[in-house]
């Protein structure tokens, strides 16, 4: 494959530090929520920032999807649910549910819209076959 784009991030002291992007843009501290031993939710962590880079880039690939199949729609969105939990001893995986609206169309639509997002994003392409992601579909106004 051959990049598009490529951005560098940094994280020192692991999820009780700092993540940085090479630009400087993203700047963050991150801290372990309470749920995993940490002392406070009122921080970022890993999960989080996956679960915004993941719903905004399946947003986009189902965007992409509606413009070219020419179906109207209303304003999209895609909530990313993302849970961490141990897979074996002393390993951890992820697992994933994209909550995605498409107003206007028919549920049926919606699922096949939002079915030929999941081939399109590139976080689903990266997810295929190593973690659970679990779609729903609704087309609320």
């Amino acid at each position: 494959m051959k990049a598009i784009y490529t951005i560098a991030a940094t994280a020192t002291g692991g999820r009780n530090g700092q993540v940085k992007s090479e630009n400087g843009i993203l700047d963050l501290r991150v801290r372990m929520p309470i749920a995993m031993g940490g002392s406070s939710d009122d921080f970022v962590n890993p999960e989080m920032l996956f679960a915004a880079g993941y719903s905004a880039c399946f947003d986009s690939a189902l965007n992409k999807v509606i413009k070219e199949e020419k179906i109207l729609t209303g304003d999209t969105s895609v909530t990313a649910h993302v849970g961490i939990g141990l897979i074996a001893i002393n390993r951890f995986g992820l697992k994933v549910e994209l909550e995605a609206n498409v107003p206007g169309v028919s549920l049926e639509q919606a699922q096949f819209l939002v079915d030929r997002a999941h081939q399109v994003c590139p976080y689903s392409n990266a997810t295929r076959g190593n973690i659970e992601v679990k779609l729903t579909v609704s087309n609320n106004d």
